[in-house]
């Protein structure tokens, strides 16, 4: 079930669309240095060393939509796993580490053993555990202190475009109130691939402002893979495992660009 394997991959970026009350935020009506953007977005506290997740989500392309659940267990700048369940039971689990990205799915009885290349050429951008991890807490996936940005007010959001990038062209937009990340894009223009990245609304909990919802789009050419991932809970600080072994039998897989 080649779209679910996709799906897997995706659930590592995503965090869904449904409305839901979070974070005032604030509009941008006036000029601030990029500098001063860029120190405020890295201030959002981030002050956990595990997050356990729980989530509702739903997979699209242009041939099916499937809806399950997923848990996401965070050991920051380590380890993420993410278990999808179909009522109830397990599917598929995957896992991935600043050097590997494996998964495993039950309907084909299939699994994947690789780093980011694969990932990277298939969302057409350049990927890596630490991205990958920001996506999901919302942060920029770039390290924005290491770069050259131009700004501008777009939609009442501060933009920082980046200007250093040859390959790529990316952009980050951020509300006023307390520089939160809203939509981040990256476009290959000359593979025809794009990758958005919005986040809806956030909530503040005592250890750390997350995101309540986000939605990715990769888009290649004509073909667009989307997924929402609703947060229903999150939990800091706990202890724990990261559970991952393939079961017997499973045949592995290697994912066309």
């Amino acid at each position: 079930m080649k779209q679910l394997l996709y799906a897997i991959i995706l659930v590592f970026m995503l965090a869904g669309c449904k409305a839901k009350k979070g974070l005032s935020e604030g509009k941008a009506s006036e000029d601030l240095a990029t500098k001063k953007i860029i120190e405020n977005h890295y201030d959002v506290k981030k002050n956990f060393s595990t997050a356990y997740i729980r989530a509702n989500a739903k997979y699209k392309d242009k041939d099916q939509s499937l809806s399950f659940s997923a848990e996401i267990r965070i050991q920051k700048d380590e380890m993420i796993l993410v278990s999808i369940r179909f009522l109830g039971i397990t599917m598929a689990k995957g896992v991935i580490t600043p050097t590997e990205v494996k998964y495993y799915e039950k309907t084909g009885n299939k699994f994947f053993e690789g780093d980011y290349t694969t990932l990277s050429n298939w969302l057409g951008s350049d990927l890596d555990f630490y991205k990958v991890q920001n996506m999901l807490i919302g942060q920029a996936m770039d390290d924005l202190r290491k770069g050259n940005y131009s700004n501008t007010i777009e939609d009442r959001l501060y933009k920082l475009k980046d200007i250093s990038d040859k390959k790529n062209a990316k952009s980050f937009y951020f509300e006023a109130a307390n520089f939160l990340i809203k939509r981040q894009e990256i476009e290959q223009a000359a593979k025809n691939r794009k990758l958005n990245v919005f986040y809806p609304n956030h909530k503040e909990y005592k250890e750390a402002i997350l995101p309540l919802s986000i939605l990715i789009e990769a888009i290649h050419e004509n073909d667009k893979n989307t997924i929402s991932l609703d947060y229903n809970s999150v939990t800091f600080n706990e202890q724990l495992s990261f559970p991952y072994s393939v079961p017997s039998g499973y045949e592995q897989i290697f994912i066309e660009n």
